[in-house]
């Protein structure tokens, strides 16, 4: 006859090996929510042993200079990713952008407070289109943005009939172009603050935290997040789904506008060959954010923490005088490694 002693003599090893399994699951979560973060460390104190260069205030400056155009056009796709939409003309409008301002200063002559705005109009009514396009007549997002892609590509071709734009600039008409670059423009993309911050890195700063705060801090983010988690009963719900993704599309447009903007202060002219991997970088920043604190789910944080994540280990590898042709597969295998890790292990914890 079994006792009531012998009954919890009997669940005792059960309830150790209970807790015992979630004590792992716990310390398994709170790893792959650090996951980045340690590897960022371990990356930042490899190459600093490897190159001691490399951990100068002017190194990791001008690395977060350079993923600053990527973070600001990651967190754009991350707002379109929010709503269950995916914005492929990003990269297309922020080259767009670049020979748009260089056009405005160089042959319509106009200065920097005329410029930037007009700009940023332009990347806006491109979003605006592209939601027309989603929201009314209801052609599947990665269609709409490959084909507003495309338009883009060879739209800023027809101006200059496919030359870069500079001072000097013979139009096809035959008319030269007597503009310049405004110096004031030009401040954003080359200017830092007291010498060491510079001005995209600070633009970078605030795009992420308005960002942050309205996805993750205010009612139209948790609106945002439940249009791309359920239309139907966002829409049940009495919330304006179109409204949304139309928003999340305009923001899109016009910070890769800012991004085109950044990039020709910085480079001084309107180069045909800007941002041709600035789809790529951006998607990749937005999709690595996904492991960051293992929210599995599209967030601003994530975005920039994944671009200065694989800006780091682009430039450590520079600085090592690793070959240029990896970079590529470098930033797929840290893709790929990322969201293995949020998706293929998370569902193994999950279960």
């Amino acid at each position: 006859m079994t006792t009531i002693d012998d009954n919890a003599r009997l669940k005792e090893p059960a309830t150790s090996e209970r807790l015992r399994s979630d004590e792992r699951d716990k310390i398994g979560t709170t790893l792959r929510s650090a996951a980045v973060f340690l590897l960022l460390g371990v990356m930042l104190f490899g190459f600093t042993l490897a190159e001691p260069a490399f951990i100068n205030v002017g190194n990791l400056m001008s690395i977060l200079q350079a993923v600053s155009v990527v973070a600001i056009l990651g967190s754009g796709v991350t707002v379109t990713l929010a709503v269950g939409g995916f914005d492929l003309s990003i990269g297309a409008v922020a080259a767009s952008s670049v020979m748009a301002a260089s056009y405005a200063m160089i042959v319509w002559q106009l200065d920097a407070v005329a410029t930037v705005p007009l700009v940023l109009a332009f990347g806006a009514s491109i979003g605006l289109i592209n939601a027309f396009l989603i929201v009314r007549l209801r052609v599947p997002d990665l269609l709409a943005t490959l084909s507003m892609m495309f338009l883009l590509s060879g739209l800023q071709l027809i101006p200059t009939a496919g030359r870069s734009i500079s001072a000097g600039l013979v139009l096809p008409s035959g008319l030269k172009a007597n503009g310049a670059y405004d110096p004031t423009f030009l401040l954003i993309g080359r200017y830092s603050l007291s010498g060491i911050l510079p001005v995209s890195v600070v633009l970078m700063a605030l795009v992420a935290t308005v960002l942050y705060v309205l996805t993750e801090r205010t009612r139209i983010g948790r609106l945002l997040f439940a249009t791309g988690g359920n239309e139907v009963a966002t829409r049940l719900a009495g919330a304006s789904t179109g409204w949304l993704k139309s928003l999340a599309y305009v923001i899109s447009g016009t910070l890769a506008s800012l991004g085109g903007i950044v990039i020709a202060a910085r480079v001084g002219r309107g180069d045909v060959s800007s941002g041709g991997s600035l789809l790529m970088d951006s998607v990749a920043a937005a999709l690595i954010g996904f492991a960051v604190l293992n929210l599995r789910r599209p967030n601003v944080l994530g975005t920039v923490v994944g671009a200065v994540f694989v800006g780091i280990l682009l430039n450590g590898l520079t600085m090592l005088n690793a070959p240029y042709y990896t970079q590529d597969f470098v930033k797929g295998a840290v893709l790929v490694g990322a969201l293995a890790l949020t998706f293929g292990l998370g569902r193994n914890v999950d279960r």
